[in-house]
């Protein structure tokens, strides 16, 4: 073995039940931390869809009034980039902790204001100017939100668990968004379309104080993840993060944007704007449609973790690619089924849709931060996942419900999650398999798995060829 051979970080082959009890509660603090800011984000993201209309009513009279609020929506969405650029790299050099702690405070507190702001009855054109503040100011802390809390999952979770205890930071988003979905519905049960135009959807927006309060509360308490620790240490962590991240890892950042297009465009599909295009589409009633998702939502939560140490076992890009190809393949039959007469057919159709959603965000938080080494994860993470998002995630149903009122044609968000599986499967193509592999390193999680395997480790995805299992062929991934 030479010299530099011994600079590679090794597996760490530890199992959570093996784990010490400090250690373990170490874990589940930053399992509970993480995932609890990523359900409030949630949270807000399905009170907005999901009291769309009383918002429209509330902000923005006339007949393009939803397509308005989505437009809101999107446009907040154009500072999560910039969130991503300052806080990303912040991240990276102040550590992780303080970001997450920094975000949960600037997304909690203008989700609150929505629900005490004036409405244009009562202020005109600078009601909805407020809304967009809040909802700017909301977008560029959820810049730094997600990539802190996934990063810090990341970081803390054993190598061999990354994927069961990353799916945990998608659990939160399934509940934040079931929750919201559910909230919302029992309350236009008990007051009906005109209790909720008459102000009760802002109930839902208030519920977010005590939800952030509980969130920063245990944020407080955490330290940073020990990668991080042992970076700053031995000093490899940088100074200039963003500048260090352009000129070495561009190529990761391409292929996390381009797998970020189907990740983000089947998960808006699915949680904020499906419940729309039940109601306002095919015309189900507000109740159904809400409950429909609930439901789908509730299956989601149930077999996300299972899948997520699934790919602990057999690793993560077997499973991506199954979800890529199946939207590729599954998606206009889907919505055919939801199109179609009879609930049954309609819950079948969402099903097949939520399963390859789910799918992805089974090992998403696990899969996205080991792209890149530990000086620049934060920043690489935050700002291709932002502007991916900004562009393609926020805009999903603003673009869906324009094309569907100018044109009629119904089958577009099938068509559009086409489009998105086949731009997410060139980007899972040229990842490297990061199941198992230390992530503490300066280099790129995979790039070294030809010395792993050399002294003596049995890599998933790795086969005795040294190849990956995925490729059939001799063409190793391997990031510079």
């Amino acid at each position: 073995m030479n010299e530099s051979d011994e600079k590679i970080p090794t597996p760490d082959g530890i199992d959570i039940k093996t784990m010490p009890p400090g250690d373990r509660r170490t874990l589940r603090r930053a399992i509970s931390g993480s995932a609890l800011g990523n359900a409030v984000e949630w949270f807000d993201y399905g009170v907005y869809s999901y009291v769309s209309v009383y918002i429209a009513n509330a902000f923005f009279p006339g007949e393009w009034g939803v397509a308005l609020t989505f437009a809101f929506l999107a446009l907040s969405f154009v500072f999560r980039p910039l969130g991503g650029f300052v806080l990303g790299p912040l991240g990276d050099k102040v550590g992780r902790q303080h970001i997450m702690v920094l975000t949960i405070i600037m997304m909690t507190i203008p989700t609150t204001l929505i629900g005490i702001l004036p409405t244009y009855a009562t202020l005109g054109a600078f009601a909805p100017i407020l809304l967009l503040l809040c909802r700017m100011v909301q977008g560029f802390s959820t810049g730094g939100e997600y990539g802190g809390a996934a990063v810090y999952m990341a970081e803390s979770a054993p190598d061999k668990r990354r994927g069961f205890c990353g799916s945990f930071l998608e659990l939160g988003t399934l509940a934040g968004t079931a929750s919201a979905a559910l909230v919302c519905t029992v309350l236009l049960v008990l007051v009906g379309s005109d209790g909720m135009d008459a102000g009760w959807w802002r109930l839902p927006f208030l519920l977010t104080l005590p939800l952030g309060g509980i969130a920063l509360w245990l944020r407080m308490k955490l330290d940073e993840p020990e990668a991080f620790s042992a970076a700053t240490s031995r000093q490899q962590t940088t100074k200039k993060p963003f500048r260090d991240l352009f000129r070495g890892y561009s190529k990761q950042i391409t292929m996390l944007m381009a797998f970020v297009v189907l990740l983000n465009i089947g998960q808006y599909m699915v949680l904020t704007y499906m419940p729309t295009y039940l109601s306002s589409t095919l015309g189900h009633s507000e109740v159904e449609s809400n409950f429909t998702l609930v439901i789908v939502l509730a299956a989601m939560m149930v077999v996300i973790t299972p899948l997520g140490r699934l790919t602990d076992t057999i690793g993560r890009k077997p499973v991506l690619y199954t979800s890529a190809i199946g939207f590729i393949v599954l998606s206009v039959p889907a919505f055919l089924l939801i199109q179609a007469e009879g609930a049954g057919l309609q819950i079948l159709g969402l099903g097949i849709i939520a399963l390859l959603q789910v799918m992805l965000q089974s090992c998403v938080s696990a899969t996205l931060p080991a792209i890149f080494p530990t000086q620049v994860r934060f920043s690489g993470f935050a700002i291709g996942y932002n502007i991916s998002t900004a562009i393609f995630g926020g805009t999903t149903a603003a673009v869906n419900t324009f094309v569907i009122q100018k044109t009629g044609f119904e089958l577009f968000p099938a068509v559009y999650l086409v489009a998105a599986g086949l731009i997410g499967l060139i980007g899972i193509r040229f990842f490297n398999e990061t199941a198992g592999r230390p992530i503490d390193g300066a280099t790129p999680p995979g790039s070294e798995d030809e010395e792993l395997a050399e002294m003596g480790y049995d890599l998933i995805g790795f086969n005795d060829n040294g190849t990956d299992d995925d490729t059939g062929s001799g063409d190793k991934q391997v990031s510079h």
